[in-house]
């Protein structure tokens, strides 16, 4: 797909791998409207990256903010491209050392974030891809999900997060298979540790401790790195249904 004239729409695009996917769009040529929530950075990072970037903050889960923000994208031209990076973490044990149940409402925000908000970009990404005229050869859009390693092995106390993209992974496919017919590409990242703002007030001796972590190379990686790939998939037509980690290698253990 030619990103020259394409329209995309960036989740999380203020900050981190959402941000990074954004400047590398906008430096391919697409229009881009990024999103995040209203207390993020969205209005410094549209200003940063030029070229016409538009801000709409929304909240992901909501989807009459993330319809806005689709419309937004539309009013430029078709869309074409969706990479969704918006997200959150956070930990807890089933079971705490006081023998208390993880609050079930810790669960659902985290699932609600990171899978229902995945899924709703998703499917109104979809729709409006859907009503595009087809790019010979590269159908009609494409859209990049992001999951994480901790979906195929989530640490204790992940279970929460881990779930969430274990769910994102699952998508995948099926999501592919379904949208096929509409002419549009769905792909995932499973990036491993990255040196992103949800790292980022971390000691300087766990942050040590997680490069070393890494067989190849050492060291956590960078947003750049998951933007590329995000590009890759972009530019690639016969990449489709597929769950790509971006981890260095690293296989996590229990903790």
């Amino acid at each position: 797909m030619d990103l020259k004239d394409s329209v995309a729409l960036v989740t999380g695009g203020a900050s981190g791998l959402g941000l990074a996917s954004a400047r590398r769009l906008v430096a391919g040529g697409a229009r881009v409207v990024i999103t995040d929530l209203p207390a993020s950075k969205g209005e410094a990072a549209a200003a940063e990256l030029g070229s016409g970037t538009v801000f709409v903050p929304a909240d992901v889960t909501d989807g009459e903010q993330l319809g806005a923000a689709v419309a937004a994208a539309e009013a430029r031209g078709p869309l074409r491209i969706l990479v969704h990076c918006a997200g959150r973490g956070g930990s807890a044990r089933i079971v705490d050392r006081d023998g208390k149940p993880m609050p079930l409402e810790k669960f659902q925000q985290i699932i609600q974030v990171n899978l229902i908000g995945t899924f709703n970009a998703l499917r109104l990404a979809a729709a409006s891809m859907a009503k595009n005229d087809p790019a010979e050869g590269d159908g009609r859009g494409v859209c990049i999900m992001t999951a994480s390693i901790a979906g195929y092995e989530g640490q204790i106390g992940q279970s929460p997060y881990a779930t969430s993209k274990a769910g994102v992974i699952g998508l995948t496919i099926v999501a592919a298979r379904d949208l096929a017919s509409r002419g549009i590409r769905v792909c995932t990242i499973a990036p491993g540790i990255f040196d992103t703002p949800l790292l980022g007030g971390l000691p300087e001796n766990v942050r040590q401790a997680l490069h070393a972590s890494v067989p190849a190379p050492a060291r956590l990686g960078v947003p750049d790195e998951y933007a590329e790939l995000a590009l890759s998939i972009i530019s690639n037509p016969y990449l489709n249904g597929e769950t790509i980690r971006l981890d260095g290698a690293l296989r996590m253990g229990p903790k």
